[in-house]
């Protein structure tokens, strides 16, 4: 159940509890509006399900949920593994955005205080900044290595040549660099095979998916020619920014649901262990908006999917062949 963490000698377990669903906020509702008490029961099944992984960010319900788990994990903060980030807008002052040295600090040491902790396991930037040198955040984020406020760095929403152009300039500089990616990762969504994977399996990055059932579809509440359930994700405007072919994803669920009858689990559950057992992986994040909801995701820690369930489904989800991959597929089948 425990990997280590890319390349380090940090053990986290498999599974990762996100904590979008955290907190009060009309801009996140769509996502969730969990209160402490449910919080607090939520971090105590994950605890006791063998978890030690929890992921959120600054902008999640505008700081509530970073407020939300560390009063959660309370005594147990030094026991387990915290993860969050920065990158989005705060507040109406202009310099509150991006990954500028004048806001990744202030970033930090307003995190930090949510969370009501002295230091952060790992410290993620959300998503690339076009407008600050990659030099400036990077040393930014190495200062505060240095100051002992986080302990390692990750990058979220990077293109392969953003997260390598990052790790070479570490490596020049002689700066930490990014030991993780976070990223979307699911049955319906493969791109990230393409450059991302190979690029962390090769640098030595932990790959950490977020949304692997994406947005709920993978859960088979959704059916091809029925209305969207309500009070689900994917029904308001908001949820759907999740873009991915949904009648190829109807296929999809249809071979979940196949699995999960003959394996007696939810179609969540075969979705997870799919994307848990890929190459590269680390450990999956899971959110949750009811406790049965986290009960079925844990659930799926107890088995595995055989190599020829694998492969079935790797066959009907297989993403296009782009260029050069075919082509590269095509040349080294003829290589001796």
């Amino acid at each position: 159940m425990m990997r280590f963490l890319a390349n380090t000698g940090l053990k986290v377990s498999s599974l990762c509890f996100g904590t979008m669903t955290f907190g009060h906020s009309e801009r996140w509702k769509h996502v969730g509006n969990l209160d402490q008490k449910e919080a607090d029961q939520m971090i105590a099944t994950c605890l006791d399900a063998g978890i030690n992984f929890f992921d959120t960010a600054d902008i999640y319900s505008e700081g509530d949920s970073e407020r939300i788990l560390g009063k959660a994990l309370g005594s147990k903060r030094t026991e387990v593994i915290v993860a969050t980030k920065c990158r989005f807008q705060m507040g109406n002052n202009p310099n509150r955005v991006g990954l500028t040295r004048w806001n990744i600090l202030r970033a930090c040491e307003e995190s930090l205080k949510r969370l009501n902790t002295d230091y952060i396991d790992l410290y993620q930037v959300h998503l690339f900044d076009p407008h600050t040198p990659l030099e400036e955040t990077l040393r930014a984020l190495d200062d505060l290595v240095r100051q002992g406020k986080v302990l390692y760095l990750g990058c979220s929403n990077f293109t392969a040549w953003q997260l390598m152009k990052a790790l070479a300039t570490s490596q020049q500089l002689g700066l930490e660099k990014f030991i993780t990616l976070q990223a979307y990762y699911s049955l319906v969504a493969r791109e990230l095979e393409y450059e991302l994977i190979p690029l962390c399996l090769d640098q030595g990055l932990g790959v950490l998916p977020w949304s692997p059932l994406a947005g709920g579809f993978l859960t088979g509440k959704y059916r091809k020619g029925q209305p969207a359930p309500q009070g689900t994700r994917r029904s308001a405007a908001q949820g759907r920014f999740l873009k991915f072919d949904e009648n190829r994803g109807y296929k999809i669920v249809e071979a979940l649901e196949k699995i999960a009858k003959e394996r007696n689990v939810s179609i969540a559950q075969v979705a997870l262990n799919y994307i848990r057992q890929k190459p590269g992986i680390t450990s999956v994040i899971i959110g949750a908006r009811s406790q049965e909801q986290l009960e079925d995701n844990l659930a799926s820690l107890k088995w595995e999917l055989t190599p020829e369930e694998m492969e079935t489904l790797d066959k009907i989800s297989a993403p296009p062949r782009l260029y050069p991959y075919w082509m590269q597929e095509r040349s080294a089948r003829r290589d001796p």
